[in-house]
C-alpha cells in the first residue's frame, strides 16, 4: 500500500512540481553550472544506487556525509534550497524508479562503514531509504550511527500508513532540520 501512496506522490509532484524544478535547474546553472547533483548511495539490500538532489554545494566540494561538510561550502543558492527543503525534489525521480520511498531511511555514502555495520545489524537495509523519516524529523542524523540506525529499525517495525503521512507532513511543514552541515570551525575541531 505504502509504495502505492510512494508512487502517486512521486508522479503527482514530478508533473505538478515541473514549473519549479525547471526554475530551479535554470537558477542552479547561474550558481554553480551545474544545478544537478548526483552521488552514489546505499540502496535496499546493500545495492548501489544514484541519487538526485539539486546542487546546494561548490563544485569542488569533497565527497562526504553532510555533517562532515563545512558550511562555507553551501552556495546562496544552496542555503535558501536546504532550508526549504527544496533541494530534495528531485528525489522525487528516485522514488518513482523504486530505488527510494517517501519514507524509509536517508540513504548513506558506501564510505560510511560504521553506519553501515549499525545498519546492517539492525537489518535496515531490508526497506528501500527515504526521504525522510522519523530520525529527521527528530533532528537525527548521519554523526550518531548507532542512534540513527536504532530509530531507523524503530520506524521500520512500527511504520504504517498514519506514521508515513505523518512524517511527511512535519517535513513538509518545517520539523526537523534534515541532513545537518556544520559550522567551519566544528568539521576542524571534529578532525584533531
Amino acid at each position: 500500500m505504502l509504495r502505492f501512496f510512494d508512487i502517486l506522490f512521486s508522479l503527482t509532484g514530478l508533473i505538478i512540481g515541473f514549473p519549479v524544478l525547471l526554475a530551479i535547474t535554470i537558477i542552479g546553472y547561474f550558481d554553480t553550472g551545474s544545478p544537478i547533483f548526483r552521488q552514489e548511495r546505499v540502496g535496499r539490500g546493500k545495492k548501489p544506487f544514484t541519487l538526485v538532489k539539486f546542487r546546494t554545494m561548490k563544485l569542488d566540494t569533497a565527497s562526504v556525509a553532510s555533517h562532515l561538510a563545512s558550511t562555507s561550502s553551501i552556495t546562496k543558492v544552496g542555503r535558501f534550497l536546504r532550508k526549504t527543503k527544496l533541494d530534495e525534489l528531485p528525489q522525487l525521480w528516485n522514488v518513482l524508479k523504486g530505488e527510494m520511498s517517501l519514507v524509509g531511511p536517508r540513504p548513506n555514502l558506501f564510505n560510511q562503514e560504521e553506519l553501515i555495520a549499525e545498519r546492517d545489524a539492525l537489518g535496515v537495509y531490508a526497506v528501500r531509504p527515504g526521504i525522510t523519516g522519523l530520525a529527521q524529523v527528530n533532528e537525527i542524523d548521519m554523526s550518531t550511527p548507532k542512534k540513527l540506525a536504532e530509530t531507523d529499525a524503530k520506524m521500520i517495525a512500527s511504520l504504517n500508513i498514519t506514521d508515513y503521512f505523518r512524517y511527511i507532513i512535519m517535513t513538509v511543514t518545517g520539523k526537523g532540520s534534515g541532513d545537518r552541515v556544520k559550522q567551519a570551525g566544528e568539521n576542524a575541531d571534529k578532525r584533531r
